[in-house]
C-alpha cells in the first residue's frame, strides 16, 4: 500500500511541478518542469534521505560515540525484527526525532541532542520505537520523498515570486500571467502541503500503537509526547525546521507558530489525542 501511495505522491507532485512550469513559462516551461520532475523522482528515491539529513546537519554516530543511544536503537530494532538503522544526532536544544530512508535495509533514525537530555531512558525508548515502526511499515520512503519534492516546489514558487517582483515576466499580453504567478506563489505550495498531510496523520496513530508494542509500554511514548509537545509549543522552533520536512518529526517542530489554518491542516494529529489513544492502549494491555 505504501509503495502505491509513493507512486501516487510522485505523480501528484510531478503534476504540481508541471503546472508551476506552465504558469511561469507556458508550454516550454511545463516541458522543462516535466523533465526536471522525472529526474527528481529518480533522485528522490535514491538520495532524499541524504538530502534531509544534510539539511539538518545531522551527524552519524557509532556505538563508541553515544553507547546508550546506539545500544537502545539496536535492542529496539531487534525487537521489531529490523536491520540496524544508521543513527544520527542533530545539534538542537529542542527535543524531537525522525526516521528516514527508502526501505528498512537503508534506513536512519535521527534524534536531537535536546531529546537525549529532556527524556528519560524509557521515554526515549518510546520515541525510538515509534520511529522504528515507521521504518517497519515503510512509511519513511513516502515521507522523505514528500519532504524533498515539496521543498523543491516551494523553492520554485519563491523564485517565481521574486521574478514577479523584479519584472522578469515578459509582458501583460502573455495570457494568464498574473493568474499564473498567483498559482505558482500560493496554490502550488498549498497543494504540496495538502499532499504531505494526506500521507501523514493516520500513519502517526499507527506508528504510536506499534511503537508502544515494540518498547513494551505505550505510556513511555505518551509521557515523551507530553514533554516534546511542551517544548514545541513554548520554545522557538529548530532553526533548520521548515514546512517541507515538519511532517517527518514525531511532533511538528513548528507547533508554536500554529494559527487556525495551520492547525486545521496540520501534518500531525493533535498530541492530546495521540496520548489518549496510547493510554487506552496501555489500559487494554493492563500496564497502567
Amino acid at each position: 500500500m505504501n509503495i502505491f501511495k509513493t507512486m501516487i505522491l510522485m505523480a501528484l507532485l510531478t503534476g504540481v511541478m508541471v503546472a508551476v512550469g506552465g504558469a511561469v513559462g507556458g508550454e516550454g516551461g511545463a516541458a522543462i518542469m516535466l523533465i526536471i520532475s522525472v529526474g527528481m523522482n529518480f533522485f528522490s528515491y535514491w538520495f532524499s534521505d541524504t538530502m534531509v539529513l544534510k539539511s539538518y546537519n545531522a551527524r552519524e554516530i557509532s556505538a563508541g560515540d553515544a553507547p546508550q543511544l546506539y545500544n537502545l536503537v539496536e535492542n529496539l530494532a531487534k525487537k521489531a525484527e529490523l536491520p540496524m538503522p544508521r543513527v544520527y544526532v542533530i545539534e538542537s536544544e529542542i527535543p524531537n526525532a525522525f526516521a528516514t530512508g527508502r526501505n528498512p535495509s537503508h534506513s536512519a533514525v535521527a534524534v536531537t541532542t535536546g531529546i537525549m537530555r529532556a527524556l528519560d531512558y524509557n521515554e526515549l525508548s518510546g520515541v525510538l520505537a515509534h520511529e522504528l515502526s515507521h521504518v517497519k511499515h515503510r512509511d519513511i520512503l513516502i515521507s522523505t520523498i514528500a519532504a524533498s519534492m515539496a521543498g523543491v516546489i516551494s523553492l520554485f514558487a519563491q523564485i517565481a515570486q521574486w521574478g514577479a517582483i523584479f519584472g522578469t515576466r515578459s509582458s501583460d499580453d502573455d495570457r494568464g500571467g498574473a493568474i499564473g504567478f498567483i498559482v505558482t506563489a500560493v496554490v502550488a505550495p498549498f497543494a504540496a502541503m495538502l499532499i504531505q498531510m494526506a500521507v501523514s496523520r493516520s500513519r502517526e496513530y499507527d506508528a504510536d500503537k506499534s511503537g508502544g508494542e515494540i518498547c513494551g509500554n505505550p505510556l513511555y511514548l505518551a509521557s515523551a509526547l507530553e514533554k516534546i509537545e511542551f517544548y514545541a509549543r513554548n520554545y522557538a522552533p529548530m532553526p533548520q525546521a521548515g514546512t517541507a520536512t515538519a511532517h517527518m518529526f514525531i511532533v511538528n517542530p513548528l507547533e508554536n507558530s500554529k494559527k487556525f489554518l495551520t492547525g486545521l491542516f496540520s501534518t500531525h494529529p493533535a498530541t492530546e489525542d495521540r496520548i489518549a489513544k496510547l493510554r487506552e492502549q496501555a489500559s487494554l494491555m493492563r500496564l497502567n
